[in-house]
């Protein structure tokens, strides 16, 4: 089995706005509209404040020719978790040394040994 990986991401979306000088929500509406991207004030400041789990590719598009950006720049993935393949365990409790109907774990009787009270 091959190795498992969780992906995540980083939205530079506010950072790359601070190094072009915007620093309002608002400042990208009009620039969007230019672009043929017609979006609500709401919907842009949710673009600009939060990390959005999807976003049309015109937009995404329009975002890089504003700011001047590679995508890369915009949208950073990374790998958030690996593990490694995982052991073949196996399948029948025959194949563990157990056989049906007995349990695994048995009762411990404690006994207090000479020094002990």
């Amino acid at each position: 089995m091959a190795e498992q990986r969780r992906i995540g991401y980083r939205w530079n979306l506010r950072t790359q706005m601070a190094h072009r000088n915007l620093w309002k929500s608002t400042e990208l509406v009009p620039l969007l509209r230019s672009r043929g991207i017609n979006l609500s004030e709401s919907q842009v400041y949710r673009l600009v404040t939060g990390t959005p789990e999807r976003i049309p590719a015109r937009t995404f598009a329009a975002l890089c020719d504003i700011l001047d950006c590679e995508p890369g720049e915009l949208f950073e993935p990374f790998v958030e978790m690996r593990a490694a393949a995982t052991a073949q365990a196996p399948k029948r409790p025959e194949d563990l040394g157990v056989a049906p109907g007995q349990p695994i774990a048995r009762r411990v009787r404690l006994v207090r040994g000479d020094n002990e009270e």
